[in-house]
């Protein structure tokens, strides 16, 4: 079989009479030409809220019509066979918490015989747990085989038996680091999870209280366990479907044994490793290929010679040498770039290279920019590109001597010559037209439509605008910024405003044909804040007021970007209706559009979201805003969006050495040709995934050398070069290969490339595809890299052990779920943030940070330890804090103690606590403060300004927090994380059988 990306096709994967689809291919999920088309610009159905635009918008909502991806789930026609089998049907008997009941579809459906069913059943009922393969030394030891490893080790299966045997009986797993001291033979007691007393309900889920002498996690009270009897026939609960169903056993009831959780790879204890053996350190970046420290791992980044990971992270530091080698492993090549990423105060910024009117030293044929890549030749007369190879003379202003070992007498003087990242000063020549770029503009627009007056929004948004335009961004060294301001207000008409410094009052001129926008004045439009502050703030006083009386709910939102982008190309151009031609019109002008959206009903994100995709900008979304609830979130992220670091008008050219080049582009791009990535704007917390292909073989001396190469202009209007190199290192072992990976950037490539997917694949093909590659990745490891083991082990290399978990947690992820619960508004949400977010935003976006307060140290500045997000680690006496990056949780059990309570909500009890809340008060005690600290921190790092939601164990909103405890089985379908771990596990074996 040639398709691209199989070690060899699985014959679950060929096609079949009447299926009519080829088997799915890494990396290529179906024809970018089936993308549905655009959204047309139409009336829209109802209010909306405020925005601003940089061009800073708030639109009105278009009707409903064609999306951008639309809930093309599992019930499409035309799929491969079913890869990821369900239980049989079965009648579900709801537990005695009936808003939790699992959803009733699975997200894999498929039938399955039942001798299927009950063969799995056998083998994983007897399913042992090692660190190591059989014949693997402890960590200790060091392998014996090329990588470590961790391994789930099951028997052999038995030829295709009928039923499942009562009376089997397992040793138990042998003491290791994952699994503690060794667990008793005996039957595990069964607990209620929901913490509830008497007997267990019918069809529960259980999972095994802690072995003894084991706690869940640090400074975490093991759980009391209800012992009960075992239920007689409980049956395994496959990945989408429900626990429980008919008993398939015969002879007297037998215990039934499930996977341990605590004995599979976590999560928290990779992290938490990585943080003792890395944190607090100096990570120099002088090494090719070496692997750094995990995102969530704090450490200090040195220059020398390759670009910090913050800048660039890649899915693994070794490529393979050749294609084939590539094919075989199915291990994405691919780089996540962070141009803008924030410098922490203890590293050094970037330096500036200033050649002058010369501009920077450039290969005359690849036209890769000096870098430390280059190798001086003939006294210094000449370079080789490290990139093609070609020799180049040395401009004679650039002559320098070479030393003993050939390198630049003045090699540490220059920052293009001994660090991976600089900046160059960029000459006209990189100029459109050749003409110096204008200062940037922020145009803030205004929805002032009947709704958001009523509500409040319109006043607080200009009173905020007071405080806020004295932060906009400014070069370090200048005491007023450049950028200029410019304001709209809008509802079914345009309102400009002419704050000029000279006026005694602000002026107003209104646009009433929305169908040809025009800038009605030129001058006085766009201004200097500090030389304009009293008439802006006479302006901002005046719009509340000025439109108290309106009545008018019908906004408009395409003609609203267009006059922000006529005012700052200050030409007039007829409208484009449809929102795919406007973004790239803005891009075209280097207008970037953020969109600030208060939707109480259907607004189709999908089309609106465009804009601030493809332009570089942002998209905020507060559903159903309620002002004294969200005020602060929005505030916090109209400070931070504005206030934040960004360049303007960027183009970004990624330049690789021989062998292999850049073929695939996720982000808020928009892309014209194959190789220029054009941004509107790009800001600190954007990040662009870029994906590699060979195309010739790679050297193990040489290889493999990327140069990421950002032209923008500043926010003082300097047009500038910013570049990023990093050197990897290549092998034609496929163990480096596995040794080098990096999970969190695997993850956040898969997440792109899937979401980019949805916009011309149907939801069952994607989800599969990634199950099927996660499983290749595994299974070419197992036959190539480990040691020789029982067929009945899953091996998983130890770069890549947490792999499976993060993948079921991107599955079940709503983009890649169609079900009525979940809005397409929501979905789209969603898809657009993960598609610009970094690597450390990514990890946390899928894996939530679970944090038992209770536990909190009031004398220690340290977070309390983590623990894995699961129901099965909370506790009644517990509180536990969990955040992703966009939301957070407070959440409260039963039996919180009272002095906890009244330290946090200064409240005497339980009841007495108000969930209605979204701030903490504040409560003048060491633990109050402690807490809020600790909120603060984690909310410091992330893009985005999470609310709280108060959440009481077995109280309705619960069932919202419970969507984000990921190894659970997912409320809206998908499986828990042990039965993805034992389905991928049936996978591999179908392959390597």
């Amino acid at each position: 079989m040639s398709q691209q990306g199989y070690v060899a096709t699985p014959p679950y994967s060929q096609p079949q009479p009447g299926i009519g689809l080829s088997p799915p291919h890494y990396g290529h999920y179906g024809d970018p030409s089936h993308t549905a088309s655009p959204t047309g610009m139409m009336k829209p159905a109802g209010p909306l809220g405020a925005t601003a635009t940089r061009g800073m918008l708030p639109p009105g909502p278009p009707p409903p019509g064609p999306h951008q991806f639309g809930q093309n789930g599992a019930h499409a026609t035309g799929h491969p066979p079913q890869r990821f089998p369900g239980p049989p049907p079965v009648n579900n008997v709801a537990s005695s918490h009936a808003p939790y009941q699992p959803s009733a579809q699975s997200s894999y459906p498929g039938p399955i015989s039942t001798s299927s069913v009950t063969q799995l059943g056998s083998q994983l009922s007897a399913m042992q747990i090692n660190s190591y393969g059989s014949g693997m030394a402890p960590p200790s030891q060091g392998p014996p085989g090329p990588l470590s490893a961790t391994s789930l080790q099951t028997p052999p299966r038995p030829p295709q038996p009928s039923i499942l045997q009562p009376g089997s009986q397992v040793l138990p797993p042998p003491p290791t680091t994952l699994n503690g001291p060794g667990a008793s033979p005996l039957p595990l007691p069964m607990y209620r999870p929901d913490g509830l007393s008497g007997p267990p309900p019918p069809n529960a889920q259980y999972q095994p209280p802690p072995l003894p002498g084991q706690t869940l996690g640090a400074g975490y009270p093991p759980q009391q366990a209800n012992s009960g009897p075992q239920m007689a026939g409980a049956q395994l609960s496959y990945p989408g479907g429900f626990p429980g169903g008919p008993a398939q056993m015969a002879g007297p009831p037998q215990p039934q044994k499930k996977l341990d959780p605590d004995s599979i790879p976590s999560p928290i204890q990779v992290i938490e490793n990585d943080r003792a053996s890395r944190g607090g350190q100096v990570y120099a970046t002088n090494t090719r290929g070496q692997i750094p420290p995990l995102v969530t791992t704090d450490c200090m980044i040195q220059d020398q010679g390759n670009a910090s990971p913050r800048f660039i992270r890649c899915t693994t530091y070794c490529f393979p040498c050749t294609s084939d080698m590539a094919k075989q492993a199915q291990i994405p090549l691919a780089a996540v770039i962070k141009p803008f990423a924030t410098i922490p105060s203890n590293e050094s910024p970037l330096y500036l290279v200033n050649h002058g009117e010369s501009g920077p030293v450039r290969c005359n044929r690849c036209k890769a920019y000096m870098c430390p890549f280059m190798q001086f030749i003939e006294g210094g007369r000449r370079y080789q590109c490290g990139f093609c190879n070609c020799v180049n003379d040395v401009p004679p202003f650039y002559f320098q001597h070479l030393d003993h070992i050939g390198r630049r007498l003045d090699h540490y003087e220059k920052p293009e010559l001994s660090l991976g990242s600089y900046e160059y000063v960029a000459t006209l020549d990189y100029c459109r037209k050749s003409k110096p770029p204008n200062p940037p503009a922020f145009i803030f627009m205004i929805d002032v439509s009947y709704s958001n007056i009523k509500n409040g929004l319109v006043k607080l948004i200009c009173e905020e605008l007071k405080t806020m335009l004295e932060k906009i961004p400014k070069e370090e060294q200048e005491e007023t910024s450049a950028i200029r301001v410019g304001f709209i207000t809008y509802n079914k008409v345009l309102h400009f405003f002419n704050v000029k410094s000279n006026l005694a009052q602000p002026q107003m001129m209104v646009v009433t044909d929305v169908g040809e926008v025009f800038v009605p004045l030129l001058d006085g439009f766009l201004v200097n804040y500090q030389e304009s502050q009293s008439v802006i703030h006479n302006l901002l006083d005046q719009i509340p007021d000025m439109f108290a009386d309106s009545n008018e709910n019908e906004t408009v939102f395409a003609p609203v970007i267009q006059a922000g982008m006529e005012a700052l190309k200050i030409l007039f151009q007829p409208q484009t209706n449809v929102y795919d031609s406007l973004a790239k019109d803005c891009v075209a002008h280097g207008c970037s559009v953020t969109l600030f959206l208060f939707p109480s009903q259907y607004v189709d994100v999908a089309s609106l979201g465009l804009v601030p995709q493809l332009t570089g900008g942002t998209l905020y979304k507060y559903n159903n805003f309620q002002m004294h609830l969200d005020r602060q979130q929005f505030l916090n992220d109209l400070r931070n969006d504005i206030e934040k670091k960004i360049g303007f008008d960027a183009i970004m050219r990624v330049r690789t050495s021989t062998g292999f080049r850049a073929t695939d582009f996720f982000g808020g791009i928009l892309m014209n040709n194959t190789t220029d990535v054009e941004m509107a704007a790009i800001d600190c917390d954007k990040a662009v995934t870029v994906e590699f292909k060979h195309d010739d073989k790679l050297s193990e001396d040489s290889g493999a050398l990327i140069q990421c190469a950002v032209l923008y202009t500043t926010i003082s209007g300097q047009r500038r070069l910013r570049i990023h190199n990093l050197g990897l290192n290549c092998s034609s072992q496929l163990a480096d290969l596995y040794k080098s990976c990096e999970t969190d950037a695997l993850i956040n490539f898969f997440a792109k490339s899937a979401f980019k997917a949805v916009l011309h694949q149907p939801l069952k093909v994607i989800r599969e595809i990634l199950v099927n590659q996660t499983a290749h990745m595994l299974a070419c490891y197992r036959k190539n890299c480990a040691s020789p083991s029982a067929a009945s082990q899953l091996i998983l290399p130890d770069s890549m052990k947490v792999l499976p978990v993060y993948m079921n947690c991107l599955l079940k992820n709503c983009v890649l779920l169609s079900r009525p619960e979940i809005s397409t508004d929501e979905r789209a949400y969603q898809r657009q943030l993960v598609m610009t977010m970094g690597v450390a935003d990514s990890q946390l976006f899928f894996y939530p940070q679970l944090l038992p307060i209770h536990t909190l140290d009031v004398k220690s500045t340290m977070l309390p330890a983590a623990v894995r997000c699961s129901e099965s680690r909370l506790s009644e006496e517990g509180i536990f804090l969990l955040a992703n990056g966009l939301h957070m949780f407070l959440w409260l059990g039963v039996s919180s103690p009272p002095e906890l309570i009244q330290g946090i909500f200064n409240v005497p009890s339980f009841a007495h606590i108000n969930t209605d809340m979204t701030l903490l008060p504040e409560v003048g005690n060491p633990y109050s403060q402690q807490l809020r600290m600790i909120m603060g921190i984690i909310q410091q790092k992330r893009p985005y300004s999470m609310k709280l939601t108060i959440v009481k164990q077995r109280e309705q909103p619960e069932m919202v927090f419970r969507q984000f405890l990921v190894e659970d089985k997912g409320l809206y379908g998908g499986s828990s994380y042990v039965d993805f771990l034992c389905c991928v596990h049936k996978e591999i074996c179908q392959l390597l059988n």
